[in-house]
């Protein structure tokens, strides 16, 4: 079973009208006046969408490309993009927001074709592009998907016939890496054909992709059945399905394997996508899925074994989602590293343990098993 952290994949929002366009503005009401709203029509150039917006006393609406955003006044204060605001070339915020005053509102708002202007009491100005805003609201957000995927049990993957890289295309070509690259981010699995076997070739592989991390293995190694680990992977059991690095606070999201060298029967390896079980619990058990997201649980690994003494603790839920729009992105599923269940009252505890079968049920499907041989030069990722 695989999971990994979405590396995020920006994507524009398409206009989705065009012709004549009328923005209005509703002035913010006096309140020593008796006199109702005065209301002020804008014109601009056809070929723009329709946009209108509104000052409240405690926040901005703007409608504009399909969407109703609102937005706090100390956010529009706070995200100005002007030079004494925000470093360009660094990406980061000038501002001190501890200064902006929590009950700032603009004096003016003016719109100049996609562009609002801001004035601000001090005189200050803030301006922003239309599209931006769209791109950087909440509403924005929530009907954005950060990372596209096409989930799969293995007759999907099978009939996709998602081709391997050959390893000299991905390492020295970019059209290559990008092959990769498309299908490790849309299926969650990619392999690459004809390495050599080798631990520098492996590596040379895995510097390609990202940086190598540190951990208590190291950033390369062997490992084999011969239990020189404190952990279940150096045995011959045979294991379930399972996420690694679970007691890690952020496991790891892309993982190499590479078989230098295999002699005997057995040594296949199973592979399930786990975000694939995650949608089919959400469809027939919404409220287990909503619990699994919620539920923090501690997962730990204990070693003393030789001059290995460890003893790592991470916490998160199984099903870890983006609060925003509800799209999961990562999975912790290791019944092996689990710790004990004591971050929840026991009517949860029962609830939580009815879940997990439903999920563990998925995950178990024989229909969602998609078996490989390892096998000197090809690599799964």
């Amino acid at each position: 079973m695989w999971c990994h952290r979405l590396s995020h994949l920006q994507s524009s929002l398409q206009d989705l009208l065009r012709g004549r366009v009328i923005c209005w503005a509703l002035q913010q009401p006096s309140f020593n006046s008796l006199f109702p709203l005065a209301v002020h029509w804008h014109h601009t150039a056809s070929k723009y969408p329709n946009c209108a917006w509104q000052q409240h006393e405690d926040h901005f609406e703007l409608q504009y490309a399909n969407t109703v955003m609102r937005f706090d006044y100390v956010w529009l204060r706070d995200h100005c993009r002007s030079a004494s605001c925000y470093n360009s070339k660094t990406h980061q915020r000038s501002l001190d927001t501890a200064s902006v005053d929590l009950c700032i509102k603009p004096k003016t708002v003016r719109l100049d074709e996609t562009t609002l202007f801001f004035t601000w009491p001090d005189g200050h100005v803030t301006r922003y592009d239309l599209d931006w805003l769209v791109q950087n609201s909440y509403e924005g957000q929530k009907q954005k998907v950060v990372q596209p995927r096409i989930l799969w049990n293995a007759e999907i993957y099978q009939q996709a016939q998602v081709p391997s890289v050959d390893f000299q295309s991905f390492l020295e070509t970019n059209e290559g890496l990008k092959n990769f690259l498309e299908n490790f981010l849309l299926y969650g699995i990619a392999f690459v054909e004809n390495v050599p076997p080798t631990q520098e070739h492996t590596e040379k592989l895995a510097e390609r992709i990202s940086l190598i991390r540190e951990t208590i293995y190291g950033r390369m190694w062997y490992f084999t059945s011969d239990f020189s680990r404190g952990d279940t992977a150096y045995t011959k059991l045979a294991l379930d399905r399972h996420t690694d690095t679970t007691y890690f606070q952020e496991p790891c999201g892309i993982q190499v394997f590479h078989c230098l060298k295999h002699e005997g029967t057995g040594g296949r390896t199973l592979l399930v996508d786990g975000f694939y079980a995650a949608e089919q619990v959400l469809q027939k058990a919404p409220e287990e899925f909503d619990l699994l997201s919620k539920v923090p649980l501690k997962h730990e690994y204990i070693e003393n074994v030789g001059e290995c003494h460890n003893h790592m603790i991470g916490v998160g839920p199984v099903l870890n989602i983006y609060p925003w729009n509800k799209e999961l992105y990562l999975i912790r599923y290791n019944n092996y590293d689990r710790a004990v269940i004591n971050t929840v009252p026991y009517d949860v505890v029962h609830r939580w343990y009815t879940a997990h079968r439903t999920l563990t049920i998925e995950l178990r499907r024989p229909e969602n098993e998609f078996w490989v041989k390892l096998k000197p030069g090809r690599l799964p990722l």
